[in-house]
Formats: structure tokens, C-alpha cells, sequence
């Protein structure tokens, strides 16, 4: 079927967190709401229709996740990604900052070292220094258009460390890390006996001219000194669901992380989000392959009309995320935030909070109709245009 992406929905007064915190967070009624990372799209067709039959049952009781459970989530990664993982690998917790956090949680000690690489998803850092684990910085580097991974700096930091937190693609700066960067950071990893936890949410939302690696693919060596966290929630706009999947492809790891599930008495997903999330992995190609081509031109979009002006956006190879340099306005963080929401009326998230070299960016979320991006990219040239005189 074809799906209609340029659709608008109505999502006030659903206890949205993008809509109605417009209100009660940002104080910024009117505004559009460009910052945390869910869609405006409808999930698939088929997901929709099996949660629907679902709940018309009526009963809703301890119920075991579907047959094809694992074997929708093991055929995605193969069909998709070209990854054969095994059905034993396979765990699970309610979100990828979960997991990572329980990851951290039964894998490591307090004081232990854990790598990231700033600016970076801002739970990175939150989630280690509240399970008392030592942050090391490991910054990207930025050439003004495109960003890298510093390998000098991580051969110099990683010995001590006991894990790296790893975001591919990246949020917010928007890179498809290459086959041969991964394995570059993954065979520094190995040599220093540093775990690689990667974070690959965005794993499916790859744009036109960008190919994803998943970083257990590499070879048997990198998976057993991984774990790999994913979920359909970024993908097919499930996030209220609640659940993901955990890939520990090491047994000995895997039965550690499980037996502090055990402890923690915790499973995920419940009846909707197991149902959605095989539903999703089995039938959702349809609308993924719809999806990516319209998010590529919502991207494309932005390029073509901010690249002319002070705010420059970085390259975007995956995720819906626009990592936006905005220093040329010559704004403090906190003023410009202010000003984006008031003046320009479009509420993103500030780079700041990403941590080292965020600093003077903002986070644009493009994962909506086309008209509210065209709409935004208005709204923040009349407010520049404003600025100047």
C-alpha cells in the first residue's frame, strides 16, 4: 500500500511528550515542537491492525511474546543489515537506555571507566555517572561540515577503560560510521579489553547514500566483545511501547546480563509492545522503504535553505536528527534556545546538552509532513532576517 507521509495528525491532548510539553516545559505555546526524537507518522498499517485485534479481545493478562518473537528480530537484522545473529543472543529491556544501563550495571564495577564520544546522546553520560562509573571523554572531531572519530585520542585513553558506549548512527551529529571506522575503534577496543556497547536505535533509519554496519557484523571476534542494543520504537514510531532488544552474542555475557534481569525482576514490552515490536520486524519493510526516501528529501530540504545563511547544518547520512552549527548568530546557549522558541517559534533540542562540542549547535528533528519543515525553515529565516537588522 502507499502511505501518505505528508498527513498531518492532530497529536495535542494525547499526552505526547513532543506536543504537550510545548506548554508545560518549554512555555512556548504555538511554537512547532522539533526536538525529542519521535515522528509524526503513523506506524505501519499492519502494526496498527494487529494491535487493534489485540485489544479488542479484551483480556489482558501474563501472556508470552509471540512464536516468531525471536525469529522476526533475528530476520531483520539478516534482511536488513545483512547481519545472521543467533536466537540465543538474544535479550531484551523496555528501552536501549535501559538496557545500556543495565548492561553497564551487570558488566561493570563502580569506578570503572566507561568511554563516550561528545557530543553525544546526553542519557550516555547520565546513566554512568549514576551507576558511580567513571566518564572518559573520547570527543568527535569536526572539520565544519562533517564529523570523525579521533583514533589518536582513543588509543591514548582507552587502557583502563572497561567499556565504550558506542552511537551508530550517531545522535545528534548524524554519521553512518564506515565499515573500516568500526573496526578501527573496535580492534583498539579489543586490544585494551574495552567491552563496546552499541547503541543502534537509529540502525534503520538510514538515508539515501549512507549504508549501516552493525558493529557485531565485523566479524566473530568484535561481536563477542560487543553487546548491541536496538529497538523498533525510533523506526516504526512505537517509543510508547516500551521495548527492545539486547544482543549479547558472548554466552558467558549474556548470562551475566540476565541474571541481573533476574535480580531486578524486570521484563519488557508487555502484550502491545512484543506484539508490535514482531509485527514490525516481520511486516514493516513496506513502509520503511517509503519512510527513508521522504525523510531523505525532508533532510535535503534543509540543507538547500539553511546552507545559505549563519546556520549551517552538518552532513546527515542517518537518523531524522539535523545537527545545526548555529554560532554564527553569536548567542550564548541559553539565550538562543530562548531565542529559537520565542522568536523563531521552533523548539529543538540545544547542543549543549549533548556535552564537549555542543556548544553553539541545536538538534532539528525532521521526522514529520514536509509542510512543518518548510514551515520551521520559514519561521527560523524571518527571526535570522530580524536578528540582522
Amino acid at each position: 500500500m502507499r502511505y501518505d507521509f505528508d498527513r498531518t495528525i492532530d497529536r495535542r491532548g494525547t499526552g505526547s511528550t513532543k506536543w504537550d510539553m510545548l506548554t508545560t516545559r518549554f512555555d512556548a505555546a504555538g511554537a512547532l515542537p522539533m526536538w525529542v526524537a519521535d515522528m509524526d507518522f503513523e506506524s505501519p498499517k499492519p502494526v496498527v491492525d494487529a494491535l487493534i485485534q489485540r485489544a479488542q479481545h479484551g483480556v489482558y493478562g501474563y501472556t508470552m511474546k509471540p512464536d516468531d518473537y525471536l525469529d522476526a528480530i533475528a530476520g531483520w537484522q539478516k534482511r536488513r543489515h545483512g547481519w545472521q545473529i543467533q536466537t540465543d543472543w538474544i535479550s531484551e529491556s523496555p528501552g536501549v537506555v535501559s538496557g545500556l544501563s543495565w548492561v553497564v550495571d551487570a558488566l561493570t564495577k563502580p569506578g570503572d571507566k566507561i568511554l563516550i564520544q561528545p557530543p553525544v546522546y546526553h542519557p550516555f553520560r547520565a546513566l554512568v555517572e549514576a551507576l558511580e562509573r567513571t566518564v572518559v571523554e573520547n570527543p568527535l572531531r569536526f572539520d565544519g561540515g562533517r564529523y570523525s572519530m579521533d583514533f589518536d585520542d582513543l588509543r591514548a585513553k582507552a587502557k583502563g577503560c572497561k567499556a565504550l558506549i558506542l552511537c551508530s548512527p550517531h545522535n545528534p551529529v548524524g554519521r553512518v560510521w564506515t565499515p573500516d571506522e568500526l573496526r578501527e575503534l573496535g580492534t583498539i577496543c579489543l586490544e585494551n579489553g574495552v567491552l563496546v556497547l552499541s547503541d543502534e536505535i537509529h540502525a534503520d533509519l538510514i538515508l539515501p547514500g549512507a549504508h549501516h554496519t552493525p558493529f557485531g557484523s565485523l566479524g566473530e571476534p568484535f561481536a563477542r566483545g560487543s553487546v548491541t542494543c536496538i529497538a523498533p520504537s525510533k523506526t516504526f514510531n512505537l517509543a510508547g511501547l516500551a521495548t527492545s532488544v539486547v544482543i549479547l552474542p558472548d554466552p558467558s555475557l549474556k548470562a551475566r546480563y540476565e541474571a541481573h534481569l533476574n535480580r531486578l525482576h524486570v521484563r519488557a514490552g508487555g502484550i502491545f509492545g512484543n506484539l508490535a515490536l514482531t509485527v514490525a520486524y516481520r511486516e514493516g519493510d513496506e513502509w520503511l522503504d517509503q519512510l527513508l526516501p521522504y525523510l531523505g528529501a525532508n533532510r535535503d530540504l534543509v540543507m538547500e535553505n539553511l546552507g545559505r545563511g549563519p546556520i549551517k547544518p552538518s552532513t546527515t547520512e542517518g537518523t531524522y536528527l539535523m545537527w545545526l552549527d548555529c554560532r554564527a548568530l553569536g548567542m550564548a546557549d541559553e539565550p538562543m534556545d530562548q531565542w529559537f522558541r520565542h522568536e523563531a517559534k521552533v523548539v529543538m533540542n540545544a547542543g549543549a546538552m549533548f556535552g564537549t562540542g555542543g556548544s553553539g549547535f541545536m538538534r532539528l528533528n525532521v521526522g514529520c509532513p514536509r509542510s512543518m519543515v518548510a514551515d520551521a525553515l520559514s519561521q527560523i529565516e524571518a527571526a535570522v532576517g530580524r536578528l540582522r537588522r
